[in-house]
């Protein structure tokens, strides 16, 4: 078998590297001089219990872990009610997996996955064009550069659109209803969507009733809500607020 077939696509961890080296440091470095102060040796506790919920989280996201973050994103497929015939957009596609896994799921679609790769993630098109080649739908799927507050396609352009916790990252954007109603632009009449966010924060989007109506008001056919924290799959200990305690599901028709 060669090298190359024995590769796997790299999707990542929501729970970076990063976060796991930060909070253990400084749990090691505030214990180290924690004899100082009882406020220090407080700190040195938080930043370690900190450290041992992500490598938790991580885990537990992690395919080794019971792939729970792959689990989340199919969500998106679990309310998208679509036959698989036509063109499919995938919005802040990041490393590929939801435009991917639409490629493969639906055979006679084409997917495009658009993502403006800022330097904050370690995401590229080359990875996402890597895990395509190696998922085997180099040909089922492309990826562009754009931004999802201005997206470059015409109205009612693609027969089903996705996204997953994507809109909440745009910062050219103050307003993310905004996003998803751009989002819903370029949906065909008749067209499904699945949108999945932090649309139970009530600082970014409202009360979800008000924002039901207000996607409905935009010639959309039908639209629900569905709460990702609902999920028995997911442990008590991943609900909380700050990880996927506030993630929803806009779903529907247009």
């Amino acid at each position: 078998m060669s090298k190359q077939t024995n590769r796997k696509p790299d999707y990542g961890n929501w729970v970076s590297k990063r976060l796991l080296y930060v909070s253990g440091t400084l749990g090691l470095a505030f214990l180290g001089v924690s004899f100082w102060s009882p406020i220090l040796l407080f700190l040195a506790f938080f930043f370690i219990l900190a450290f041992a919920y992500f490598v938790y989280a991580r885990l537990k996201f992690s395919p080794a872990g019971g792939n729970l973050q792959k689990n989340i994103r199919d969500l998106v497929f679990a309310y998208l009610e679509w036959d698989g015939l036509g063109q499919a957009l995938d919005i802040g596609c990041g490393n590929g997996p939801l435009a991917i896994e639409l490629a493969k799921k639906f055979t006679e679609s084409q997917v495009i996955g658009i993502d403006y790769w800022g330097g904050a993630w370690d995401y590229s098109q080359n990875i996402c064009e890597k895990n395509a080649e190696l998922e085997g739908v180099s040909k089922k799927v492309t990826f562009q550069k754009a931004s999802a507050s201005r997206l470059p396609f015409n109205d009612e352009s693609f027969d089903a659109v996705v996204s997953n916790f994507v809109f909440h990252e745009v910062a050219d954007t103050k307003d993310k209803r905004e996003l998803v109603k751009e989002a819903l632009r370029v949906v065909k009449k008749g067209g499904v969507f699945s949108f999945q966010d932090l649309f139970l924060v009530k600082k970014i989007y409202g009360e979800t009733g008000d924002l039901l109506e207000e996607i409905k008001s935009w010639g959309v056919e039908s639209v629900e809500l569905a709460r990702t924290n609902n999920s028995d799959f997911i442990p008590w200990a991943l609900k909380l607020p700050f990880m996927v305690g506030e993630i929803g599901i806009i779903y529907g028709k247009k």
